[in-house]
């Protein structure tokens, strides 16, 4: 071996580099790994939309002993160590808790994550018949470069409510034996013109139109057939109308599967990884959480994608008030001052993910400042644009405080921040429970072609993101 010169070792201990998580681990962490990430696979399969998530969480949580706050409530029940509970909110979003053995007043670990994606939703008039054709009328949701949504099979998930309140939900394009829907472009003999257009100009949201049907209703006297044709088909299947459009939530998806990615098979590929890697994570280390010091909360909110509005958003109350309720049923008070005391003496983690460097598009990132698959988990002290605005800017002592924690814990880190200064940007839901008084940060996995039909997560950093959940539930 080599003799290291004085030069080398104030190198090792002074310089900071990061290291490829797959070369540190050990061959059994590798199997885990690849394991973990078959079940993030079938999940990711089961639950495309935000509604889909949120069910298959509360599934998974009454397999695993927790109780509803409904329950709770109706039973009066103070809550106990140990004891295990959480809440669906409007159906699209849910929070969990473990309550610890440490005074609430003490704080919560907190773990947040969005489980919406960016998608193409359905206008409340969808269907109109055009040159034989059945379209659907879109309104595109989030931040998507639209070009990437036309010549890809699609499958349409959602709800119909009708007036008397049914529910009747929808999943077509899944199965083996489902169609699938398309949103059509324009062959390259005839594009002249929209080539040399913008790329952002080249497909309008106006012409994200889903091509829905072709067949006609066999009556001379009806001036649009194939409208009436898929009208009676709906009809017949799930009992609609088209005045049910309106009270609908419809969301258009990619109808391809997750799958793994790479001749090692060292990635994932599937849709709306940004942010159900997080989220996903942050739901399976909660289950395995067992005597936990300080009460550990998983909070899986919707919106985010839009600017965590509306009632089941980071912006609304719904976590406050699940933390007052932890707060009232844990002490038996419903002391306001002991809650506030509770928001700020808490510690979060702001799951999202972050851009990894393509090496397609490097120019976009300052390379000593970017994340990279396979690298661990990312720590990002900031978020937004324009000179940070909407990002929370975590404090010097939190960051110091989880780097000993990972650290000490085998957890492979990066640091990193969204692409270089003026590049663009965006935000999390960091900062809105920053606004309350907790501490937090934002920590996530590297995504490639983020935002796409089909994004690209290391397995070793989905695995990383998992055991770093982990340690911070069980943290003191």
């Amino acid at each position: 071996m080599e003799n290291k010169t004085k030069g080398h070792l104030l190198e090792e201990n002074l310089s900071y580099k990061t290291v490829n998580a797959w070369e540190k681990v050990s061959e059994e962490e590798k199997e885990k790994a690849f394991q973990f990430c078959e079940g993030y696979k079938s999940f990711l399969n089961r639950a495309k939309t935000e509604r889909e998530f949120a069910r298959e969480v509360e599934d998974l949580a009454r397999k695993n002993g927790f109780i509803s706050v409904e329950e709770v409530m109706r039973d009066n029940t103070r809550l106990t160590p140990g004891m295990k509970l959480y809440r669906l909110v409007k159906k699209k979003a849910v929070l969990l808790a473990v309550v610890g053995k440490k005074p609430v007043t003490e704080g919560l670990n907190i773990i947040g994550a969005h489980i919406d994606a960016p998608r193409i939703d359905l206008k409340p008039n969808p269907l109109y018949e055009d040159t034989g054709l059945v379209m659907l009328k879109t309104h595109y949701y989030g931040g998507i470069k639209k070009y990437q949504w036309v010549t890809i099979p699609l499958a349409l998930h959602g709800v119909f409510t009708k007036p008397g309140g049914e529910v009747i939900n929808i999943s077509i394009g899944e199965g083996d034996e489902d169609p699938r829907f398309t949103i059509t472009d324009l062959l390259p003999h005839l594009a002249q013109d929209q080539m040399q257009k913008k790329m952002s100009e080249g497909i309008t949201g106006e012409g994200l139109n889903l091509l829905f049907g072709h067949m006609p209703y066999n009556d001379e006297k009806v001036s649009e057939k194939v409208r009436l044709n898929i009208l009676k088909l709906l009809n017949d299947r799930y009992g609609i109308t088209e005045e049910d459009f309106i009270s609908s939530e419809l969301e258009i998806v990619p109808a391809f599967k997750a799958v793994d990615i790479g001749f090692d098979r060292s990635m994932v590929g599937a849709y709306g990884q940004d942010d159900r890697a997080c989220a996903y994570g942050a739901v399976m280390a909660l289950m395995e959480a067992e005597g936990v010091e300080r009460t550990s909360v998983c909070v899986l909110t919707d919106k985010e994608e839009i600017g965590s509005v509306g009632n089941t958003g980071a912006q609304s109350t719904l976590f406050e008030n699940f933390a007052a309720f932890l707060c009232r049923h844990i002490t038996g008070s419903s002391d306001n001052s002991l809650f506030r005391c509770c928001l700020e003496n808490s510690r979060m983690l702001s799951a999202d993910v972050n851009p990894g460097v393509d090496p397609n598009f490097e120019g976009v990132q300052d390379k000593r400042n970017a994340s990279f698959m396979g690298k661990g988990i990312v720590l990002q002290k900031y978020t937004g644009s324009r000179g940070k605005v909407g990002g929370s800017d975590a404090n010097a002592e939190y960051l110091g405080y989880l780097r000993k924690l990972f650290n000490d814990n085998g957890i492979i880190w990066q640091s990193a921040e969204l692409g270089k200064v003026d590049q663009g940007g965006g935000g999390t839901i960091a900062q809105y429970v920053a606004n309350l008084g907790a501490e937090v940060l934002d920590v996530g996995v590297p995504v490639l072609s983020m935002h796409s039909p089909f994004e690209i997560t290391s397995k070793i950093d989905l695995y990383m993101n998992y055991k770093a959940n982990r340690v911070f539930y069980m943290s003191v």
